[in-house]
């Protein structure tokens, strides 16, 4: 089927993830958690918090185009120090970025009505503990509130 991305879809996406608790919402044009290839339009709203976590599986390179709205992406080395910041905006910065399997990543909405587009192999399996960042605090600890401002200032003008 046929299925055509309009300002109206995202317009409806950015309005879902600011309802949405997290601050965030996925629109998947892949049709199961099995497919091989998973390409979806991921809404994050600033106030988001993404840990930072890296894919391990070789073939779990991340790639990421911006639709509408800007996003900073923060890469890590192992022991979390920030190695490379990334504005990915239609209007400034880089239109989008590859993130190779292994690297520890992050990003945050820097404006309301943030949308990417990812790529990356399938299936989907929820994250292994060797690929959360240990450094970092996990979504819902209360540290996270401080570590999301402390990423979000990086990119500060």
């Amino acid at each position: 089927m046929t299925r055509l991305i309009t300002q109206h879809t995202l317009a409806e996406l950015t309005h879902a993830a600011q309802e949405s608790p997290r601050l965030r919402k996925n629109l998947n044009f892949h049709t199961s958690n099995d497919s091989v290839c998973h390409r979806l339009l991921n809404a994050l709203e600033p106030g988001t918090y993404v840990a930072p976590h890296r894919h391990l599986h070789a073939e779990k390179d991340e790639t990421m185009m911006v639709m509408s709205g800007s996003f900073g992406v923060l890469l890590f080395d192992e022991q979390g120090v920030i190695t490379e910041t990334v504005v990915l905006s239609q209007t400034r910065g880089s239109l989008g970025i590859t993130i190779p399997a292994g690297v520890f990543h992050s990003m945050v909405a820097l404006e309301s009505g943030s949308i990417f587009f990812e790529s990356k192999a399938g299936p989907y399996a929820a994250l292994a503990e060797q690929e959360r960042a240990q450094w970092a605090p996990a979504e819902g600890d209360p540290g996270c509130v401080v570590y999301l401002q402390n990423m979000t200032a990086q990119f500060a003008e």
